[in-house]
């Protein structure tokens, strides 16, 4: 899969390990797996290979987050993304990372 960032913070986070903004600080663990997670995304050709992977728990996502799917990144916090389809390959997907979020928040 190919993978893009909608914001610069998610990108800073997986390239350094760490975000310099002080709204979006995580603990070093969570920046170590939400960086494996991503590395693990990256090596798949397609989201159906997420499905393998029973701890990611992924799904798509309804009500008001209606359009995007998740995987976790651990029991607290959560990898929104959008997938989008390059051009009419079925097996070539652009994954739009959305947000790290806070499941329970």
């Amino acid at each position: 899969m190919i993978v893009t960032f909608e914001e610069d913070y998610l990108k800073e986070l997986y390239e350094e390990g760490k975000c310099h903004d002080k709204h979006h600080r995580f603990q070093p663990q969570i920046a170590r797996k939400y960086t494996r997670t991503i590395d693990l995304m990256k090596q798949l050709s397609n989201v159906m290979g997420l499905a393998q992977y029973g701890g990611l728990h992924y799904e798509a996502l309804h009500g008001d987050k209606e359009g995007l799917s998740s995987v976790r990144v651990n029991d607290q916090y959560r990898i929104e993304f959008r997938e989008i389809l390059d051009g009419d390959k079925a097996i070539a997907e652009v994954v739009s990372i959305t947000d790290l979020s806070n499941h329970y928040k």
